[in-house]
Formats: structure tokens, C-alpha cells, sequence
């Protein structure tokens, strides 16, 4: 059994059960789970990497890795980047817009994008998180099956998850990188974005699918 922790972190507008079939999966690997429930609306990222720092400091595991969907992936940009001091272990993002995103940016222009995006968009989806500095391995996962909210706002540039494009998801400084043909909803269902996780946090490296 191994004694490695690995901290979920989900993404906009959700509480932490999207992400159930995929522990369940990590899971099986030998791996400790714990889930990072958080404001993504009325906390900006910088603000849940607070709270994020004071729950990982009651793990007691010597590594603990990260798998983070879409705007949790931009919360551990602000972790690494505000606490430093990180435990060995490696990050997976899961349809992770490290670059700004585009679908955010038209939301926003739009009467409703305020109570929509909330805070998520401070230092977050609009752009200006803290760069990946590389002092722990990344991976970055990517979709390419156009399902999802970015279908109702034109223009986000091919090809995407139906809501991140995959040129988004490519971070300063990753280890890794690879695409998937789900959605963005999707890469938290799949067994074969599972299977590449696992193998990251293992490896450090994505094998070829």
C-alpha cells in the first residue's frame, strides 16, 4: 500500500462529486484520497490556495501529489506559487486553461458573466495566475470532443473539449502533455484519462494510448 496522498481539486461551479468516479479509480492504485471542497464563485484562486494550504498541512503523507479539473488546476498555480514548501509528489490538470481563457473571456462580456464567473476570474480565468515554475512534475491533459457550455459561445479556437481549447491547456514549465478525445465534462469519466493520470503521478510521464 502506498502511503501517498492525492488531493482532488474540482473545477468551476461544482463541489467535489463530480470527481467521485475518477477516485474511485485512483483509488484502486494503492493512492490516499483527499478531496478539496471550495468556493469557485465567491473565493478568487489565490484566496481557496489559502484554504487549500491549511488542509493539506493535517496530511500526514511524505508525498502528496494533486489531480485538478479546469479552475482547480489554476488554484494550485496560486498554491505553488504563494507556499512553496510542497511536499515531493507530481500535479495532473484535467482541461486546465493555463493560458486565458477565451470561453470565460466572452462570458464575460455578456449582463450575466459577473454572477456567472463570480470571483473565478480574478488572477484565474481571465489570465495573470502565477506561472508553473517547474519544481514539481506536470502534466496537463487536454480534450478534443466539442460537447459542452463552449458550444453556446462562438468562436473558441479548435480544437477544444467543448469549453477549453486544447492550446489553452499547454502550461510553462509541464513535464507533459496529452489529448484525449472526450469533453471537458468527459475527462473526469474516462477511463483512459484515469488510466494516463495514474500513470503520471507513477511516472511522471504520459505512455503513449
Amino acid at each position: 500500500m502506498l502511503n501517498e496522498t492525492v488531493v482532488l481539486v474540482h473545477g468551476l461551479w461544482m463541489n467535489g462529486m463530480d470527481m467521485s468516479i475518477l477516485a474511485k479509480r485512483i483509488k484502486t492504485h494503492g493512492y490516499l484520497i483527499s478531496n478539496f471542497r471550495y468556493s469557485s464563485l465567491t473565493k478568487s484562486p489565490r484566496e481557496n490556495s489559502y484554504l487549500l494550504s491549511e488542509q493539506i498541512k493535517k496530511l500526514d503523507s511524505p508525498v502528496i501529489h494533486f489531480v485538478c479539473h479546469s479552475l482547480g488546476g489554476l488554484v494550485i498555480r496560486h498554491l505553488f506559487y504563494d507556499y512553496p514548501d510542497q511536499k515531493p509528489g507530481r500535479v495532473v490538470t484535467l482541461g486546465t486553461p493555463h493560458k486565458p481563457s477565451y470561453c470565460a473571456y466572452r462570458i464575460t462580456r455578456t449582463p450575466l458573466g459577473p454572477l456567472l464567473l463570480g470571483k473565478s476570474t480574478e488572477d484565474g480565468l481571465l489570465g495573470n495566475a502565477p506561472k508553473w515554475t517547474g519544481s514539481h512534475d506536470l502534466g496537463c491533459i487536454a480534450g478534443t470532443l466539442r460537447l459542452g457550455l463552449g458550444m453556446l459561445v462562438p468562436g473558441v479556437p479548435r480544437p477544444n473539449d467543448g469549453t477549453v481549447s486544447v492550446e489553452e491547456t499547454r502550461a510553462d514549465n509541464m513535464k507533459d502533455h496529452t489529448i484525449v478525445k472526450v469533453s471537458h465534462f468527459g475527462l473526469l469519466l474516462s477511463p483512459a484519462v484515469s488510466s494516463l493520470t495514474t500513470a503520471f503521478l507513477g511516472q511522471g510521464r504520459f505512455p503513449s494510448i
